[in-house]
């Protein structure tokens, strides 16, 4: 499993320390920036990490921005992408098992490290339950087919 890592100048700090519990479990990263708190723009970030799960070099992702909001926006903007929003554990299940988010974006203001790490491990251990939940994402990517050509 590869995972891509990316966050702005508000989830620098939070963003190295999933790296380190990434590379703690021993799973593939690609990092893809920021490398300072220097202020920077949270869209070149959410386009990259994106980008690369919609191509297949990365399985998910993880965005990190202060709120977390601008980084799920933009990176929805990319077809194949399913980025959700979490603020708690069950979030990071849900969006894994209702939505088959494939892209987990957090706050980096309002989520402490330990809770981070719970929830991405809670995203990229938890499966599409299936069901009516397939037919529902489904829609999703009939209209992003029908629409994004």
């Amino acid at each position: 499993m590869q995972v891509a890592l990316g966050s702005d100048h508000g989830g620098y700090e939070l963003k190295k320390a999933l790296v380190r519990h990434l590379e703690g479990r021993g799973t593939a990263i690609l990092d893809v920036g920021t490398e300072s708190p220097d202020s920077c723009d949270y869209p070149d970030y959410a386009f990259a990490v994106a980008e690369a799960v919609a191509s297949g070099r990365a399985d998910f992702g993880v965005l990190i921005c202060k709120s977390g909001i601008g980084m799920s926006i933009a990176a929805n903007k990319v077809k194949g992408v399913y980025a959700a929003l979490c603020r708690d554990v069950e979030d990071a299940r849900s969006a894994r098992m209702h939505n088959h988010a494939n892209v987990m974006t957090l706050s980096g203001l309002r989520t402490p490290p330990q809770l981070a790490e719970e929830m991405l491990d809670a995203f990229l251990s938890t499966e599409p339950e299936g069901g009516r939940h397939d037919r529902r994402v489904g829609k999703i990517a009939a209209w992003e087919r029908e629409h994004f050509r």
